[in-house]
């Protein structure tokens, strides 16, 4: 597959690599510790701790083993410190309830397949949206999410996402 992937234009590298990443994400690869109820409300709680004064929030879903979230950026929050916010809270509330690094791992089953020493990943991925269109398509992606990955049937289903809340 990497042969592959190198021998197609740049344009077209970043979208398969993108989209190889999700598969993998979606399949359970990952320690998998926002599977647990206490931990993906942690995280939920978080995103929307700071909904109207950091930033708007527009759509989001925790999953097992990653995180989606479409925000409108205020001002004085940059991106990076919001991440950081978030990262830095939920990895404090999570290891008190004994998920991390140091803590015995999460109880593995067939949706986690390898363990990750660490909670978060050190860096996150951001994309501009340039209209409408974009916008309509990102959200319908975080909320589907779930449904996607073969969690749940109805992304409203799903209760650690906005699509539950039929949010806009």
């Amino acid at each position: 597959m990497q042969m592959e992937i190198a021998a197609m234009p740049e344009s077209e590298r970043t979208l398969a690599r993108r989209r190889r990443i999700q598969e993998l994400l979606d399949s359970g690869l990952g320690r998998c510790v926002l599977r647990e109820p206490a931990c993906a409300t942690i995280v939920q709680d978080s995103l929307l701790f700071g909904d109207g004064e950091r930033y708007r929030l527009l759509a989001w879903v925790v999953m097992p083993n990653h995180v989606h979230v479409l925000i409108e950026q205020m001002h004085g929050w940059p991106l990076a410190k919001v991440v950081q916010s978030w990262k830095r809270h939920t990895s404090r509330q999570i290891h008190r309830l004994g998920f991390g690094i140091d803590a015995p791992d999460v109880p593995q089953d067939a949706d986690c397949k390898s363990a990750i020493p660490g909670l978060w990943h050190p860096d996150y991925w951001d994309r501009f949206i340039r209209n409408d269109r974009h916008f309509v398509t990102a959200k319908h992606y975080i909320e589907e999410n779930p449904v996607t990955a073969g969690l749940v049937s109805s992304a409203a289903d799903w209760p650690w996402g906005s699509a539950r809340l039929g949010a806009d």
